[in-house]
């Protein structure tokens, strides 16, 4: 009897400790996860919906404002992962966050409305805040729907001033408190303003980027840099610097409609840097143009 009871005490003791060992090799590997680049969580998310078919960041397509009912119907029913759109307050007097870009101050549909269509869907969002006012009521908003999204959630803001901008940055400080303590599992979007100007400067220069970074380095969240397509052929050793310094941090190369862009110029950045840090916020012509030339894949 004795016997008996020594061997089912050690079965006991052996059981607990291979339980113990697997929990911490799990939590190992929640951590080890946890810290992998920041782009890996939106486009796992895509792959296993089955909506990209490897991890690369340049097949997500992107649907641009989106801030009327029409235009977010068109949104919800295309094959584009992310539906972007821009988000400012009604009016002069009012507190009610719209989806406007401006001069525009008015339109049909408010931020919560909008909201409440995304839910219904799978698709991942992107929440371009045009005035400074507008983020802390929109977060509020957004905190209320929370449980209900699905995809992935970006927050985009033009938060120091870049080469050829003329539009005022949001406040750094105000917006990194507002929107981090709210978004901890968000994409920050932070970008610079700029202008398109055939000698407009650099915007990888070297103040402009380490300054960027000294205002993300205490972030826990990932961040993309969007970055103005048609000036970066001559910052690619700043953005190299600024992607070394934290595996959170990605590119967001995109380009305005009247840029002028050599598609081929981009191509240094596509094979310089993992597929996974670089997404690719394009025209429709330019993108198919890019996957077409040589030494793309």
């Amino acid at each position: 009897m004795g016997l008996v009871k020594h061997k089912w005490y050690r079965f006991i003791l052996c059981t607990t400790v291979i339980a113990s060992l697997v929990v911490c090799y799990l939590k190992l590997q929640s951590l080890s996860n946890s810290k992998g680049p920041m782009s890996e969580h939106t486009l796992e998310y895509f792959l296993n919906k089955g909506t990209i078919q490897r991890t690369d960041a340049a097949d997500i397509e992107w649907y641009h404002a989106a801030n009327s009912k029409s235009k977010l119907t068109e949104a919800l029913r295309g094959s584009a992962q992310m539906i972007e759109a821009d988000v400012l307050l009604r009016g002069q007097n009012s507190k009610e966050p719209i989806m406007a870009h401006p001069p525009d101050n008015d339109n049909d549909i408010a931020l919560q409305d909008w909201l409440k269509e995304v839910v219904k869907s799978d698709k991942g969002i992107k929440l371009d805040f045009k005035s400074l006012t507008a983020v802390s009521p929109s977060m509020i908003l957004l905190e209320e729907v929370r449980d209900q999204l699905q995809g992935p959630v970006w927050i985009n803001a033009d938060i120091l001033p870049g080469p050829g901008g003329k539009a005022t940055p949001l406040d750094p400080h105000v917006v990194l408190q507002e929107v981090a303590q709210r978004s901890e599992n968000d994409v920050l979007s932070l970008g610079w303003t700029t202008g398109w100007d055939v000698d407009a400067d650099n915007p990888g220069k070297k103040t402009m980027v380490h300054q960027m970074e000294e205002l993300c380095r205490p972030l826990k969240q990932p961040v993309t840099f969007p970055v103005r397509a048609a000036l970066l052929p001559v910052s690619f050793p700043q953005f190299q610097w600024l992607l070394k310094q934290s595996d959170r941090y990605s590119l967001t190369v995109w380009t305005g409609k009247h840029d002028v862009l050599k598609v081929e110029d981009l191509l240094l950045y596509r094979q310089n840097f993992s597929k996974t840090r670089i997404y690719y916020d394009l025209l429709e012509s330019q993108i198919k143009q890019f996957k077409g030339l040589p030494g793309y894949s």
